[in-house]
C-alpha cells in the first residue's frame, strides 16, 4: 500500500488525460490477472443486466476495471492537487445545495460509483461533512486517506463501531451526513428488496435516520466527464415524502433510484463488490460457480486450466 501511495503522489503531477489513460492501461492488466474479482464482476453483470449478451458483458467488465483503476490513481489529484485545480476539474451540477444543508439535517446519499471520492471533495471544498469510515490496515495509507479527506474543511469520520449516535449529533449541528447506502453488510439492519430484480440485503439506515431526524435525503452521484476533462458531481432534488410509513417501500425506492443511475453509466458502478453475498433463507449462493465467460477467445475461464 505504501508503494501505491508513492505512485499516486508521483502521478498526480501528470495532466489528467495522461493519468487517466495510464490508469486505464493498469485496469486492463488487472482485468487479466484478478480472476476472482473478474468473476464477481461478470456474475453481477449477468444477474443485473441479463439483456446484454456475453460479449457485451465482457466488454463492460473490462471497461469497469479500467475506470476503477483510473479512479484509484486519480485519487492522488484529490489528495494533493491544488484547490484551484480541483475546482477547475470538478463540475458541480446544479450546485452544492447549501440552502438545504443550512436548513438541515441532510443526508447526502452517494451510491458506489468509482468516482464517489470526488463527490466528497466537491462538498469538502466548501463545507464540512461527516461519514462512516473504515480504518485502513496500513497506518501510513490510513493517515494519507484521512489527511486527504480533511485538507479543506474538516470531515468528521466515524467508525462503524462508534454506532449511529455520533452521526446523529453531527446532523443536529447541521453537518451533512455523507452516506454510502448500497453495499452488502449482511442481514443486520437490512431488508431483502429488489436490486435489478435480484433480492439484495439493503441497508434500511437511510430511511430510518431520515424518519428519526426529519432529514432531507439528497442523492449525489459523481461520474467522469468525457475526454479526460475531469468529473461531474450531480446533486439531485431532495426526495419528497421520504421515507413515508413503509420502510420496505422506502428502501426499494432508494434501490430503484440507484438502478436508474447505473443504467446511465454502467461501466462506472462498483460491480466488483459481492452485492448479493447475503442470500434470503434457502436461496443458493451466486458467487460459487466459475465465471461462464473467458477473458478472450482461446483463454480459460476462471477455475479452468488451459489445455496443452
Amino acid at each position: 500500500m505504501r508503494l501505491l501511495l508513492g505512485l499516486m503522489w508521483l502521478l498526480h503531477w501528470l495532466p489528467l488525460p495522461a493519468l487517466g489513460r495510464f490508469g486505464e492501461m493498469v485496469g486492463s492488466v488487472l482485468f487479466m490477472v484478478m480472476g476472482d474479482r473478474r468473476r464477481i464482476t461478470l456474475t453481477n453483470l449477468r444477474l443485473c443486466l441479463p439483456e446484454l449478451d456475453d460479449e457485451a458483458r465482457l466488454r463492460l467488465a473490462r471497461r469497469h476495471f479500467q475506470d476503477y483503476a483510473r479512479s484509484v490513481l486519480e485519487r492522488g489529484v484529490l489528495w494533493w492537487g491544488s484547490q484551484a485545480r480541483l475546482r477547475r476539474l470538478i463540475r458541480v451540477e446544479p450546485g452544492l445545495p447549501l440552502d438545504d444543508i443550512a436548513a438541515g439535517p441532510v443526508i447526502l446519499l452517494c451510491p458506489h460509483f468509482v468516482c464517489l471520492d470526488v463527490a466528497g471533495v466537491a462538498v469538502a471544498l466548501d463545507i464540512s461533512g461527516c461519514s462512516m469510515y473504515t480504518q485502513q490496515r496500513d497506518p501510513v495509507f490510513d493517515a494519507a486517506l484521512r489527511r486527504g479527506r480533511n485538507r479543506f474543511h474538516p470531515a468528521e469520520l466515524f467508525s462503524r463501531e462508534d454506532g449511529i449516535k455520533p452521526i446523529l449529533r453531527a446532523m443536529k449541528r447541521r453537518i451533512p451526513y455523507f452516506m454510502l447506502p448500497d453495499m452488502d453488510f449482511g442481514e443486520r439492519d437490512a431488508l431483502f428488496v429488489p436490486f435489478f430484480d435480484m433480492p439484495a440485503a439493503t441497508l434500511t439506515a437511510p430511511a430510518r435516520i431520515a424518519a428519526a431526524t426529519g432529514a432531507r435525503v439528497i442523492p449525489v452521484v459523481a461520474t467522469y466527464l468525457p475526454g479526460y476533462r475531469g468529473w461531474r458531481v450531480r446533486f439531485y432534488p431532495a426526495w419528497e415524502d421520504y421515507p413515508g410509513e413503509d420502510l420496505a417501500a422506502a428502501t426499494r425506492r432508494m434501490n430503484a433510484f440507484i438502478e436508474d443511475r447505473v443504467r446511465e453509466a454502467p461501466e462506472e458502478y462498483f460491480w466488483a463488490h459481492k452485492r448479493f453475498k447475503t442470500r434470503p433463507p434457502g436461496a443458493a449462493g451466486v458467487y460459487d460457480a466459475p465465471s461462464p465467460l473467458p477473458v478472450a477467445a482461446g483463454e480459460p475461464a476462471d477455475g479452468q486450466q488451459p489445455q496443452p
